[in-house]
């Protein structure tokens, strides 16, 4: 037997493994785009299931900032640091071998992100967008030493990427109810039933581990000594590195097939510099943003909505083999009992 005939012999046992198995569990959405097509054409089903796999999303929140540094300079006059109060105490004593350990933190008020995510076969997300936040800078303190940022607050556009591996959602407490009743008998008809009511609930939770990664610009700092307000100046402030990470956990909550609202709360890992007033040195500054945001997102409905006279059908039907919705996005379109509003 050749390496062809073998090639093909595997490929038939798996197609046909395959095909077991999806009688069980549809782990890809393949039998029911199958059964259900969206569209008269096969190119527009195709369209239509990989349209039904994008979504946009719009949140806002506040977040909680802290700049740190190593501070050395052989010429700390350069800089805006002083003692603390002006008072008297042991001389400065700093060197490259034992920097001064500074930090200081504020608020971030507001931050806001909008973008579009894919969700991949209720296992990965993919997403992207851009975001804007606006924070204060408050002096970075070590010891009776304290570091003034001449700028009172800050400005920072970012464009961002995330991928998601989802922890939790009904797929998975399915999986783990079969796992919880694995010891029950399938002639024991009362557990049986037990776990396919449990199984049959509707669970609109979903937990979802998520990776952020992007690249930063600092629009404005303004200087808070101006009379005039806040008009713009030279920033001795920078970008050091414009690329960021980020790690946070993502809490969804389903209100219908396609509307969700989430929480996220994660931090932000980033990279800055401050010049010296005649910038001939630089001061390496970290921040780290931790933030809090609710959102709401909505995916695209791949389903179109029935507008067939006199079908008051308000779930998901038939119509000449393709497949409508009879309601809108914002509703539940495969409703159970006391679910009818």
């Amino acid at each position: 037997m050749n390496f062809k005939n073998i090639a093909c012999s595997f490929l038939c046992y798996f197609i046909g493994v395959l095909a077991v198995s999806a009688q069980n569990e549809d782990i890809f959405g393949i039998s029911d785009k199958a059964k259900s097509p969206k569209s008269e054409s096969g190119l527009g089903n195709v369209a239509r299931n990989v349209l039904e796999m994008f979504s946009l999303e719009l949140s806002g929140g506040g977040a909680y900032q802290q700049f740190n540094t190593s501070f050395y300079s052989a010429n700390p006059g350069l800089y805006p640091f002083t003692r603390v109060q002006n008072l008297e105490g042991d001389p400065l004593d700093i060197s490259e071998e034992n920097p001064l350990e500074m930090k200081g933190g504020d608020w971030v008020f507001p931050n806001w992100n909008g973008g579009v995510r894919i969700n991949l076969f209720n296992l990965l997300t993919i997403g992207g967008g851009f975001g804007q936040e606006w924070g204060n800078l408050s002096p970075m303190r070590g010891g009776d030493y304290q570091f003034d940022f001449e700028g009172a607050s800050y400005q920072v556009d970012k464009l961002y990427g995330t991928v998601g591996l989802v922890l939790y959602d009904a797929n998975r407490r399915r999986s783990f109810l079969n796992w919880r009743y694995r010891h029950y008998s399938s002639s024991n008809y009362y557990m049986q039933s037990e776990l396919r009511q449990r199984a049959r609930q509707n669970y609109p939770w979903r937990f979802i581990l998520e990776a952020e990664f992007g690249t930063l610009n600092l629009k404005k700092t303004y200087d808070a000594s101006l009379d005039q307000g806040p008009e713009p100046y030279q920033s001795r402030l920078a970008v050091s590195d414009k690329n960021y990470y980020g790690l946070g956990l993502r809490i969804e909550r389903d209100f219908s097939d396609y509307t969700k609202v989430f929480v996220k709360g994660g931090a932000d890992f980033r990279s800055f510099t401050y010049a010296a007033s005649d910038f001939s040195e630089f001061q390496e500054l970290n921040q780290q943003v931790y933030a809090m945001q609710v959102g709401l997102a909505v995916r695209f409905p791949g389903t179109k909505r029935c507008k067939i006279a006199g079908c008051g059908v308000v779930m998901k039907h038939m119509h000449n083999g393709v497949e409508y919705r009879g309601s809108g996005i914002f509703n539940f379109q495969d409703r159970k009992i006391g679910q009818w509003y």
